[in-house]
């Protein structure tokens, strides 16, 4: 089960965390004089990575969960907003501080298959990550003591069956600890995690996932572990965080968001996931009622809860108001974006 202290110290962190991609102009919006618009990715995120602990960011596709990733890992410029490694701020776009940071907070990306360059070896992978980061010893033995350590930590054992091998001779799970042993060649405090399982074989996901915890409890590593499963949020994550269409909706220790979800999209989730532990039908609850729309368009973002038009509970007040995070109760720092939970007001026809 997972560690419930939520105490280690803070690695990264990001507050009011916002990006808005511009939409390259048409010859039609040049002639009508249409203003410029931009797709709203990510509006006004918060979340903490902590030493000791794996944080899951958890939504659909097009959420903006990848965005958050490459946001906290400097690949995107950011609209608004602050990231903070150890309490100072950073923005840093290339040369020697974006080097420095990198050696910190290390990005694993959902595909192995192309994140490693297929003209190139797993020794020329690992050793120019090592060198890079100016961790590949004055010598050749060094090197070569580096390397074994490297897929020593990932399980790929002996080093000598893989360093000379090219990606295409690799199965999916053997790429993807390879690029995992890459970013351990930073020795960095955080790994950004973008799907790191969702390419891969069922069968051999379980197996990266008790890697990467094995990997946080050995180093003290502070995990984002983005995905779209929920269930495996359960499983591997200390705490849980839901996006939908760019905005946090709820949060929470992972064991309370999953088996007591609050928000009816986070209730949603967790109907549409298998559970083998579920041996009774959904109840006739949020999560087993049919959407009534597609996910909203960011470019134009309809106001108030951009999950009112699809929830099964929609009020007046969703569609013009947006509401705030209010705290649930039911576990630590459990809290749910979503004016059911607003206890300030009675409201006809809420309990």
């Amino acid at each position: 089960m997972h560690s419930k202290d939520a105490d280690g110290p803070v690695v990264l962190e990001a507050s009011g965390l916002t990006k808005h991609f511009p939409v390259r102009r048409s010859p039609a919006d040049l002639l009508t004089g249409r203003r410029p618009r931009s797709v709203h990715a990510v509006e006004d995120v918060d979340l903490v990575l902590r030493r000791g602990r794996v944080t899951a960011l958890v939504g659909e596709s097009g959420s903006g969960k990848s965005t958050v990733a490459r946001l906290l890992a400097q690949v995107h410029s950011r609209t608004s907003g602050q990231v903070r490694l150890h309490g100072a701020e950073v923005n840093v776009h290339g040369g020697r501080r974006f080097r420095a940071y990198v050696r910190r907070v290390q990005l694993i990306f959902q595909d192995p298959f192309a994140s490693l360059n297929p003209v190139h070896t797993v020794r020329h992978h690992l050793t120019r990550s090592l060198r890079i980061h100016d961790n590949a010893g004055s010598t050749r033995a060094d090197l070569e003591q580096a390397l074994e350590a490297l897929l020593a930590q990932v399980h790929l054992t002996p080093a000598q069956r893989y360093l000379d091998k090219f990606p295409h001779e690799l199965s999916g799970g053997q790429r993807q600890r390879v690029a995992i042993a890459r970013a351990l060649g930073a020795d960095p405090e955080a790994l950004l995690a973008d799907e790191p399982v969702s390419m891969l074989d069922v069968s051999i996901r379980l197996g990266i996932l008790n890697l990467l915890r094995d990997l946080k409890e050995r180093l003290d590593l502070a995990i984002l572990y983005i995905t779209h499963d929920i269930a495996s949020a359960r499983y591997f994550a200390d705490e849980t965080l839901v996006m939908y269409a760019g905005r946090m909706v709820e949060g929470g220790d992972s064991e309370t968001v999953t088996q007591h979800p609050a928000h009816p999209y986070t209730q949603l989730l967790i109907d549409s996931a298998p559970d083998p532990d579920r041996i009774t039908a959904p109840s006739d609850g949020p999560g087993s009622r049919p959407a009534n729309a597609e996910p909203p368009s960011l470019i134009d973002p309809p106001s108030g809860c951009r999950f009112h038009l699809r929830c099964p509970f929609v009020m007046p007040r969703c569609a013009e108001e947006l509401p705030p995070h209010f705290e649930i109760g039911d576990g630590p720092g459990h809290w749910a974006a979503c004016w059911l939970y607003d206890t300030s007001s009675v409201r006809e026809g809420v309990a």
